[in-house]
């Protein structure tokens, strides 16, 4: 008895002919490269709009600590400046760590100095003689 296939052969044997894949089609467009940024970008653009909510939610706090830090480097810079003669450089020692984006800058015909965060907060103080360095009104 002969043994029994359980795949059925193809071939000249059978008569049939075997398939062959057919020719790509001339219109089929090339395969898509990969972009640079693969899936990324919606992440990104996902963390931008997370990173904005956030700085919009913070900003008022931000801003509180620049008035702040601007008023007291303003103040202290006045007095080290005005009732203690040093130099406005050697004034910016005094100030507390977290405190080096605070800038000083004066006006000897007003005896005023200024401290300013850039594009947040700026507060001056004047020299008023015996009483010391006066903080101004806001404006």
């Amino acid at each position: 008895m002969d043994q029994v296939n359980n795949i059925n052969p193809t071939g000249p044997t059978t008569g049939e002919t075997p398939a062959a894949a057919p020719p790509p089609a001339p219109s089929d467009p090339p395969p898509k490269k990969q972009s640079r940024w693969g899936g990324c970008l919606p992440w990104a653009i996902v963390l931008a709009v997370l990173f904005a909510i956030f700085a919009i939610w913070k900003f008022p706090s931000f801003k509180a600590q620049a008035e702040l830090g601007s008023a007291y480097a303003a103040r202290v810079g006045c007095s080290c400046r005005y009732v203690q003669g040093r130099s406005l450089e050697s004034c910016q020692s005094d100030f507390e760590p977290g405190m080096e984006m605070i800038s000083l800058s004066e006006d000897p015909a007003t005896r005023t100095v200024t401290g300013s965060v850039p594009l947040l907060a700026s507060r001056s103080a004047s020299y008023a003689g015996a009483s010391g360095c006066l903080l101004r009104p806001e404006n």
